[in-house]
């Protein structure tokens, strides 16, 4: 792994020469392109993925074959099914490439190895899932209770560079309208 990729994926952290073998031990790159599927629900989840470029996507698809987005992850943010990761169990999510992207992966198993060696990356990676956490909470709140108008507003704000150049549908599936009202919305607030 390129050093330069340490330094983004651990950005307020210092590394000892031995740390970063350590930390190049346990980190793949991963290259994917639009419209691969890196996960699908079903799968066993071993890895949490850094997305240093491009743009993934997590969704869910119902018995009806609807989908459901879930995450859009970007640079400098982290991917996974969670509960499945976490758990140890099969996934209920998948996630495709909505770009081509460049990811780093890493196992749990190698995650615990890196935290039993650095304690400072278990309290990097404690802050990381207490800020996701944090996110996801303040999202599902945001879809309760804010109307469509406002959702969408915050999800331009949450995702400026990605809105442009991903497809109206995944946007409309995140914020749980349809593609109809998104396009009446853009409409409303140009």
């Amino acid at each position: 792994m390129d050093f330069t990729y340490i330094n983004k994926i651990f950005d307020e952290l210092n590394f000892t020469d031995e740390e970063i073998t350590i930390v190049k031990s346990v980190f793949r790159k991963v290259k994917i392109k639009k419209g691969d599927i890196l996960l699908k629900a079903g799968d066993l989840v071993n890895y949490q993925y850094y997305v240093v470029d491009g743009c993934m996507r997590t969704f869910h698809v119902d018995k009806e074959g609807k989908e459901y987005t879930i995450q859009f992850g970007i640079s400098d943010w982290w991917i996974s099914d969670y509960t499945a990761f976490f758990s140890g169990g099969k996934a209920v999510l998948n996630i495709e490439a909505i770009q081509d992207s460049t990811l780093y992966r890493i196992s749990r198993e190698d995650k615990e190895y890196m935290y039993s060696k650095m304690p400072k990356v278990d309290h990097f990676f404690r802050i990381k899932l207490e800020k996701a956490f944090t996110a996801f909470q303040k999202r599902i709140l945001i879809n309760l209770s804010k109307p469509a108008k406002e959702r969408y507003i915050n999800f331009i704000e949450t995702y400026p560079k990605i809105e442009k150049s991903i497809k109206n549908y995944h946007i409309a599936s995140y914020l749980g309208i349809t593609t109809e009202s998104l396009s009446r919305i853009r409409k409303e607030l140009s």
